[in-house]
């Protein structure tokens, strides 16, 4: 019995990421009008960028602390390349023909 408050977390956290990747692959093709298969890839940069933090931070550091440190980290990770993406990748495009 205590199994299903887990799972009902574990099933919210798995729908809320993929809602969020969703909602980001509708946000790019309604605004640049192109389709992004990167995007999970971006995703999981993001991901990557936190996870190098937490290995960066000394094993005795608050839980309080590292969490926002490893946000930043992965906003970093993925702005970072987001930006580079688009500023190599979809800015050229924007004036070429559809095909």
């Amino acid at each position: 019995m205590h199994e299903l408050p887990q799972t009902l977390v574990n099933g919210l956290t798995l729908g809320a990421l993929y809602g969020l990747i969703a909602i980001g692959y509708t946000m790019v093709y309604g605004i640049v009008q192109l389709i992004n298969f990167a995007h999970g890839e971006i995703f999981m940069i993001g991901g990557f960028g936190a996870l190098t933090i937490y290995l960066w931070l000394p094993s005795d550091t608050a839980l309080a602390l590292a969490i926002p440190l490893m946000l930043v980290g992965g906003v970093i990770a993925s702005v970072g390349v987001a930006t580079a993406a688009e500023r190599f990748a979809y800015r050229p495009l924007r004036g070429a023909p559809r095909l």
